[in-house]
C-alpha cells in the first residue's frame, strides 16, 4: 500500500513538472513570447556592442596619449591650444 502511494505521489509530481515545462514552452512559441525573447536578445546585444565601443575608445585614447608622449607632440598641442584661445 505504501509503495502504491509513493508511486502515485511520484507520478503526480512528475506530471505537474511536465505540465509546467510544457506551459512555459508553449508561451515562448506564441508571437508575444517570440517578440519578448527577441527584444531581450537585442537588448543584450546592444549592451555588448556599447561596452565594446566604450572599451575601444578608452584604449584608443590611452594609446594616443602614449604616442603623443613618446613623439613629443603633447607639447605642440598645448601651444596650438594657446594660439587658438587668443
Amino acid at each position: 500500500m505504501i509503495r502504491r502511494t509513493f508511486w502515485l505521489a511520484m507520478g503526480a509530481t512528475i506530471g505537474a513538472l511536465i505540465v509546467r515545462k510544457l506551459t512555459r514552452l508553449s508561451q515562448r512559441a506564441t508571437p508575444a513570447g517570440i517578440t519578448q525573447s527577441l527584444s531581450e536578445s537585442a537588448g543584450r546585444l546592444i549592451d555588448s556592442v556599447r561596452d565594446f565601443v566604450e572599451d575601444a575608445r578608452a584604449g584608443a585614447k590611452e594609446r594616443e596619449i602614449e604616442l603623443k608622449e613618446s613623439t613629443g607632440l603633447d607639447s605642440q598641442k598645448s601651444t596650438t591650444e594657446e594660439l587658438t584661445k587668443q
